[in-house]
């Protein structure tokens, strides 16, 4: 078999794998605008504590929006009622969360850290003009205040200008907002339902998983990595 993608990632003790998903769940929620206060809070730090460079994701101070901005609780409450009606019933109530900026993203994928995670973000911003997109399904996701996303953080992703087909640093003007604020939560992925939802198939290399040492990707057979501007997969010896 080839175009396989597979992620090794720690369970417990043991380094299992299991193949990468190409399932994103998506939809776009009803949420409140953050006020003009919160949103000058949000410019602030993403100008001067952070200073954000095109392709940046940086995590943002969330204790400090939830005391300015009470109906952040509207948003968490329809994400978890989201997730609920796509058949994950513990929700993601008691799953870590956080509040995340990017200034686009570069590609990359997650699983030297988030082999065990499933990402679901809620974009709290304005849309400005970019895309949620993996390059190697072709799946694009225009961001706007709404937008929800559960995918797996091991499939190479990135966030690009609407209409371009890489990331290049050059599209983000430096006179221009395009900075996108978020809440992520990680989801479990050996959670029965959550790796139901995403059709995850566990142990497909086992023989592997007994040599491996630490979380990566594979690729056909190989470690792999993603190349920031095109999304490509490349073997790491090559990169």
């Amino acid at each position: 078999m080839r175009n396989i993608l597979t992620s090794f990632f720690r369970s417990g003790d043991a380094i299992r794998s299991r193949r990468v998903s190409d399932i994103v769940l998506s939809g776009t929620l009803d949420l409140p605008a953050p006020s003009a206060a919160v949103l000058a809070d949000w410019q602030r730090e993403t100008a001067l504590r952070l200073a954000l460079e095109p392709g940046d994701v940086e995590a943002m101070p969330l204790a400090r929006t939830q005391m300015r901005w009470p109906d952040y609780r509207r948003c968490v409450e329809a994400m978890s009622g989201w997730a609920v009606a796509l058949g994950l019933p513990a929700g993601i109530a008691d799953c870590d969360m956080a509040l995340m900026a990017c200034r686009g993203a570069r590609y990359h994928h997650d699983g030297e850290q988030y082999g065990d995670t499933a990402f679901c973000n809620l974009f709290l911003s304005e849309d400005k003009g970019l895309d949620l997109h993996f390059p190697l399904t072709g799946q694009r996701f225009p961001i706007e205040r709404g937008t929800a996303v559960i995918f797996d953080p091991v499939q190479p992703h990135g966030v690009i200008r609407r209409g371009s087909s890489n990331f290049s640093a050059a599209e983000f003007a430096s006179g221009e907002d395009f900075t996108q604020v978020f809440l992520t939560w990680e989801l479990p992925i050996e959670d029965a339902d959550i790796g139901s939802a995403l059709k995850v198939a566990f142990d497909i290399a086992p023989s592997t998983s007994l040599q491996v040492e630490k979380e990566q990707v594979w690729y056909n057979g190989s470690p792999a990595t993603v190349c920031p501007q095109s999304g490509r997969l490349l073997r790491v010896e090559q990169y």
